[in-house]
């Protein structure tokens, strides 16, 4: 039961709070691991196995001996530290505030505003978008970081406590500065990548689970059997192909990068997105994480009996 309430208020507090606007810890992991990258980086898979391993393991390693610590003080100051790590690297409103902006210029009709703000979420060259590919972005930005900012690290706090949560964040947030298959990281980004994909493999399905049962199940069950499979990424493409098809809409298809249109799959079925499909896409998540809470509730309770 501890656990479960843990994540109940680590939830809460981050819908109150939502991410801190200075001094966010997983900005400073990015530059620490920016200054590690540019002393240790070689085109060699070793090179980046340390350069991970020296990233992440310590800051694991310290979470892991300040839980214990805190353990032998005061169960309520260790459950605590275990919930402000949490709500530290869970990002659930940081979804509805940079998705809902989005939605808002799109029903406005201000397309100029709409690019500017799916930039803010996905990488692809978005002032070429039109009004269905700016709502793709974003809801395709949505369903994927449902997973990789919240269901994740939830999955592993459930597992292993404070140190599992922050250890699935670190290495999410290094597969997205390490993990691509370019000349500069195709050999140092490995390591990022694999171990990206390795703790993902669990609770990726559990996402594409949840969207499944949340939505329309049918379609997002057939979705997720023949599409997901067709993805680059094998945990993105459960998780994406259920929730398009869990929301009824077709997602995917060509997108440009750095002025070049690359071939996709499609996910989903149905009718193109729109501004409303970005707040259900929303709406999916956080009825998802409502269904995980329960879950995590029930099976404290019986655990506790």
């Amino acid at each position: 039961m501890t656990t479960a309430w843990a994540m109940l208020a680590a939830v809460l507090i981050d819908a109150w709070l939502g991410e801190p606007s200075r001094a966010h810890p997983l900005v400073g992991f990015g530059r620490l691991a920016r200054w590690l990258e540019a002393r240790l980086y070689a085109d060699r898979r070793g090179s980046g196995v340390c350069a991970w391993l020296l990233t992440v393991m310590p800051l694991v390693l310290l979470a892991w001996g300040a839980e214990a610590w805190l353990g032998r003080l005061s169960a309520w100051v260790a459950s605590l530290f275990n919930v402000l790590v949490l709500y530290a690297v869970i990002g659930l409103r940081s979804l509805g505030d940079h998705a809902m902006p989005v939605a808002s210029a799109l029903r406005d009709g201000d397309m100029a505003r709409a690019r500017q703000a799916v930039a803010r979420m996905v990488s692809r060259d978005t002032q070429v978008l039109d009004e269905h590919q700016v709502a793709a972005a974003a809801t395709e930005s949505v369903l994927e970081n449902g997973n990789d900012a919240v269901f994740g690290a939830l999955f592993w706090f459930a597992v292993l406590g404070a140190p599992g949560a922050l250890l699935y964040r670190l290495a999410n947030t290094l597969d997205a500065m390490w993990g691509y298959r370019t000349a500069r990281y195709e050999n140092f980004g490995w390591a990022a990548a694999r171990i990206d994909d390795g703790l993902n493999v669990v609770p990726a399905r559990l996402t594409a689970l949840s969207y499944t049962l949340l939505g329309q199940t049918r379609r997002a069950w057939r979705c997720w059997r023949t599409q997901a499979k067709l993805w680059d990424s094998p945990n993105a493409g459960p998780v994406m192909a259920a929730g398009a098809g869990a929301l009824g809409v077709q997602l995917g298809g060509a997108a440009p990068y750095d002025g070049v249109w690359e071939a996709r799959p499609d996910l989903g079925e149905g009718d193109p997105p729109d501004a409303n499909v970005i707040a259900r896409s929303l709406a999916l998540v956080r009825r998802s994480v409502v269904l995980w809470l329960v879950v995590a509730f029930l099976y404290g309770s019986l655990a506790y009996a």
